[in-house]
């Protein structure tokens, strides 16, 4: 029995992509295609057949996935069980979702981190979508940095830092000098920051208690392009401050007018994961990180 074919399996049924479970697994796609013959040969089943473009488990495939990833979660902790941890030897890829503006400040400061103390690490950072548990919970995603909803009774949830919302406009816009009114602030255009395509906020609830109402010209799902489109423009963008103050290069940023909520960003992670001092370790490299965010 060749317990590597079940590594292989478990990454081929968790990307249904022979080219992304290489990738996953370090080895070239023909590698990897020969591999999956050798198990459509022990499995006497196809297990993944092409529709489209794409790749879909067989019934076979879809009963075995469960069982599959669990006896590979199990052999790898058993591998790691009772072993000091030596970062400077440690090898393995983490997988870390967060969005690409919280990315764009994460990704070099905590690649310097983790780059000192255990070379051998690889961090993927894969894209906000749909936040499902599924992916924590299977395997696919390592942690998950943000601002976290309910994701499960079993999944751990550490709050990182509070932040709050920032005005932000390009030098010489007539809100660049001084205090700003909440009147000044909603006579001008804005920008919208919502990955569902929505103009209407929290910062619009605060404006209507005063009477007062602004006027949403671009709704954008990603807070670096709405930052790149106030720099160019008299539109005015409204984002977190710690992502304005590291993306700001010569803009203005100013407080709001209006007092908002204030956003936790949090780290969240599977419980099988609690015991796992590698993984304990990242968490850690992140805390220290994102404690030092600037703003």
């Amino acid at each position: 029995m060749d317990l590597n074919l079940l590594v292989a399996l478990d990454a081929l049924l968790t990307d249904r992509s022979v080219t992304k479970a290489a990738q996953r697994l370090n080895l070239s796609a023909p590698a990897m295609s020969r591999t999956l013959g050798r198990i459509r040969h022990v499995f006497k089943d196809p297990i993944l057949v092409r529709a489209g473009r794409g790749l879909v488990p067989t019934p076979r495939a879809e009963a075995l996935r469960n069982h599959v990833h669990a006896v590979v979660e199990s052999a790898q902790a058993l591998m790691r069980q009772e072993q000091d941890l030596d970062l400077s030897r440690l090898e393995r890829t983490f997988t870390i979702r967060s969005s690409d503006a919280l990315a764009l400040t994460l990704v070099p400061r905590l690649m310097a981190v983790v780059r000192v103390s255990a070379p051998g690490v690889r961090l993927r950072f894969a894209p906000e979508g749909e936040e499902d548990v599924d992916a924590l919970r299977r395997g696919n995603v390592d942690i998950d940095v943000g601002v976290i909803d309910e994701m499960g009774p079993e999944i751990r949830v550490q709050a990182l830092f509070r932040d709050r919302f920032v005005g932000v406009v390009r030098q010489g816009h007539s809100l660049s000098q001084g205090a700003v009114t909440p009147e000044q602030f909603a006579a001008c255009e804005h920008i919208a920051v919502s990955r569902r395509g929505r103009s209407y906020g929290p910062i619009d609830v605060r404006l209507e208690e005063l009477g007062l109402s602004r006027t949403v010209v671009v709704v954008t799902a990603s807070i670096p392009e709405a930052i790149l489109l106030a720099a160019g423009s008299d539109l005015v963008a409204s984002v977190p401050e710690c992502l304005a103050t590291a993306t700001q290069q010569g803009m203005v940023v100013f407080p709001l007018p209006v007092q908002t909520a204030p956003v936790t960003i949090s780290q969240a992670w599977h419980p099988r994961f609690e015991a796992d001092k590698a993984h304990g370790w990242l968490r850690s490299c992140l805390r220290q990180v994102l404690a030092e965010a600037p703003g």
